[in-house]
């Protein structure tokens, strides 16, 4: 029989010392999302006109984000990165070149952050827990959530495995809503329309992204 004093599943403190505040990690490479967009879409005689036809997106949305006055959430990139021919990995963290990467807590970096479409407010920052491994096809990331009233619900190919680490996370697959706590994980196929966030201040999630 269950007790109300019974020991959680999981600690949370423990996740807490492991994830540290992401949100004052270095900025080294947060900035560079936009200058890797650029330079790939300069390096294929790619006009910021052919990628607003390609993907959709308004060409002064694509000026800012390679000026980096607005910082692209994950669908924004895997589409892009479909556009352009390029691994999203490669637009979120650059190129590795080892077959495998072993990430010490005390090596990880923030390596972009998303912002709303008005790029007013900082709605997730990541960190890349294997940006040096070759070829990769997925993406583990490590994921501070932030409250946000603007929800953009996302839609791309590929496939989606979150874990909640700490905080309360609100997550919308289709039509359906969830409330996730520690412990809790959800696998979704990203071309279902998704959004998540944070139900109140911060949450820490890991997440795994495939991009077919």
């Amino acid at each position: 029989m269950e007790t109300s004093d019974q020991i959680p599943h999981i600690n949370v403190d423990y996740f807490s010392d492991l994830t540290g505040d992401i949100s004052d990690s270095s900025r080294k490479g947060v900035d560079e999302i936009g200058k890797r967009i650029k330079t790939l879409r300069e390096e294929k005689g790619i006009s910021l006109e052919d990628l607003s036809a390609r993907t959709g997106f308004e060409a002064d949305l694509l000026a800012r984000i390679e000026n980096s006055d607005i910082y692209p959430q994950l669908g924004t990139i895997i589409k892009l990165s479909k556009s352009l021919d390029a691994a999203f990995g490669q637009l979120i963290s650059g190129t590795g070149d080892k077959p495998y990467a072993v990430t010490r807590l005390k090596d990880q970096k923030t390596v972009f952050r998303s912002t709303s479409q008005k790029g007013r407010k900082h709605v997730y920052s990541y960190k890349s827990l294997a940006p040096e491994v070759r070829g990769r096809s997925m993406e583990p990331l490590m994921v501070t959530l932030q409250e946000t009233p603007d929800k953009e619900v996302s839609t791309h190919d590929g496939e989606e495995f979150v874990y909640v680490l700490s905080g309360q996370v609100l997550l919308e697959v289709g039509e359906d809503h969830f409330e996730l706590t520690p412990g809790d994980s959800a696998y979704y196929l990203s071309s279902t329309p998704h959004w998540i966030g944070s139900k109140s201040g911060n949450a820490t999630i890991l997440a795994v992204i495939y991009g077919r």
